[in-house]
């Protein structure tokens, strides 16, 4: 996803968004432990070798990886909005010797692609990020071919829960959920797939939900530390600072807070995510 791009909205006006995460190393770090296995076990079994499979949104290409492994690296094609976050694809795929993935820089709302000319099309943690949801579904059902499968998943933040009650948590997810929405996202994505899908002329739509879980120490570590790290210093951070929505002593509080729930032995967080499987006709 993109720092900051335009698109027409489906009602016909603009939309400016960006993309709240950025690219700095906090947010990576966490992008990297993404697997097929871990974040797109709902399309697993759709998969076939030999398919031509779209991985829209590739990002740090870690699940780009497993799905080109999975139909053969030649049929993949992964996209990107700035060379910036494909250069970071294309990393990924040259350290697993997946060079021969295709990887196009190109907006969602506009693929650079035929009518009918994929047999998979695949979008992790996309949607609640784009300027116009049913745009981007109405052009995957564009390329992707009758009978083939379309696979979505996002996160549902207004939903996440953790255990034990922190304030600062509280005042983390507040501020993460207003930025988003200044930016144009939409973090309540995942309850609104099957609806998106609907009016994007999808009508053959299974949709089901997922969770992934931090409560061993080492993922609890990892799970605060890169939060942390998103609220305290880099684009998030910067984005909540010039909103004037918090002061940086307030976000360093938040980071705090974050490690210090971290430390809990009995502390627990889980994060809801929507995910369809929808098949054009």
């Amino acid at each position: 996803m993109d720092e900051r791009s335009t698109d027409e909205t489906s009602g016909g006006g603009p939309a400016t968004h960006r993309y709240t995460h950025g690219y700095g190393a906090s947010v990576l770090q966490g992008h990297r432990r993404r697997t097929a296995a871990n974040s797109a076990a709902h399309l697993l079994p759709h998969l076939l070798p030999g398919q031509r499979l779209l991985d829209v949104g590739s990002g740090a290409g870690t699940i780009t990886a497993d799905l080109a492994r999975a139909v053969g690296p030649e049929r993949t094609t992964a996209l990107e909005v700035t060379e910036e976050a494909a250069q970071l694809t294309r990393a990924e795929l040259a350290r697993q010797g997946l060079a021969e993935v295709e990887v196009l820089v190109a907006d969602a709302h506009r693929l650079p692609l035929p009518d009918d000319s994929i047999d998979v099309a695949h979008a992790h943690q996309v949607l609640q990020h784009v300027a116009d949801p049913v745009g981007v579904l109405a052009e995957l059902r564009r390329v992707v071919r009758p009978g083939g499968v379309i696979a979505v998943r996002d996160a549902e933040y207004p939903g996440f829960r953790w255990y034990p009650d922190v304030p600062g948590l509280d005042d983390w997810l507040s501020l993460y959920l207003a930025t988003a929405r200044a930016n144009g996202g939409t973090p309540d994505a995942g309850r609104r797939l099957l609806a998106w899908a609907r009016a994007a002329g999808l009508d053959d739509v299974e949709m089901t939900s997922s969770t992934w879980t931090y409560a061993t120490p080492g993922d609890r570590a990892w799970w605060a530390d890169s939060w942390a790290g998103r609220i305290s210093a880099g684009p998030l951070a910067q984005q909540i600072l010039a909103s004037g929505r918090a002061a940086q002593e307030d976000l360093d509080r938040i980071a705090r807070a974050w490690r210090g729930w971290a430390e809990n032995p009995d502390a627990s967080f889980i994060v809801p995510h929507g995910e369809i499987i929808a098949r054009p006709r």
